[in-house]
Order: structure tokens, then sequence, then C-alpha cells
């Protein structure tokens, strides 16, 4: 089974188990949820790079050093 048919499964078993008001509101919480998580990804994530872009490089302790040298 590929993924987008696990979550059809996984939808249509809610929506058998909780009734489609309840599905509708759980679902909502989820999404809010995801929302709040990409939220707090991105800010970690540029927080992250604002910090590595701001200390000195060094090629040689740089991990994707070699990727570069080899292409």
């Amino acid at each position: 089974m590929g993924f987008a048919t696990e979550i059809l499964f996984i939808l249509v078993l809610g929506w058998l188990v909780l009734g489609a008001k309840q599905l509708q509101i759980v679902l909502r919480h989820v999404a809010r949820a995801r929302n709040k998580f990409e939220e707090a990804s991105r800010g970690f994530r540029s927080l992250l790079t604002a910090e590595l872009g701001a200390a000195p490089r060094d090629d040689k302790t740089d991990p994707m050093h070699e990727l570069r040298e080899n292409q």
C-alpha cells in the first residue's frame, strides 16, 4: 500500500469510529498542531542557519567539504 492509500484508510476508519462531526474536530486540532510544529521548525532552522552562518567556517572541518571537492 502506498502512503496515500494508508492515509485514506486511516481517515475512513476515523470517520467510522468517530463520526463526521468528531472527525472534523480532530482533524482541525491535528492541522493546528502540525502548523505550530512547522512554525517552530522554521524558527529553529532560521536560528540554526543564523548561528552557523555567523561562525567562521573552516573548510577542513566542514562535513560537506569532501562532497564539494569530489564534484
